[in-house]
């Protein structure tokens, strides 16, 4: 038996969400999914995320290197470094995004999953799918300690 995780999630509760500005609310919400950890300084996920948000907005589909050059921008308008945006770092964090069924990939392209909202995918993929497996299999573990 192997120590692999068949598949993980970290969820974290902060404060409700009154009076944030939009970069801020998507920072939050990466850390309420664990994209983020507390602390990290390179964010890029952050900004990534709000690209896509932005573009699910109009239903457009995005390559890596398109994503790359408007989260530069973002960074710009906000101030922030600019490490961290090499096109395999962006690669990367689709790939994490991907994993987490939260963007989809078609041919080169990406774009949130089914272009529905944050909220939806959350509720449809998540919320439904992936917590309840967990929950199941650590029952599993608990019923088998108990006999």
């Amino acid at each position: 038996m192997k120590d692999l995780p068949l598949s993980e999630i970290t969820l974290r509760k902060y404060e409700k969400p009154v009076g944030l500005e939009k970069r801020e609310l998507i920072r939050k919400i990466s850390l309420s999914l664990g994209l983020l950890q507390l602390g990290d300084s390179r964010d890029v996920i952050v900004d990534i995320l709000m690209v896509l948000i932005d573009a699910n907005n109009k239903k457009e589909r995005m390559s890596s290197i398109e994503i790359g050059k408007r989260v530069l921008d973002v960074r710009k308008k906000y101030s922030l470094e600019t490490k961290g945006l090499a096109e395999s770092n962006i690669r990367r964090q689709l790939k994490r995004l991907r994993d987490m069924m939260l963007v989809d990939k078609l041919g080169n392209d990406y774009f949130l999953n089914e272009h529905l909202s944050l909220k939806e995918i959350f509720e449809n993929n998540i919320e439904r799918f992936v917590v309840p497996q967990i929950i199941e299999r650590v029952k599993d573990y608990l019923e088998e300690l108990d006999k």
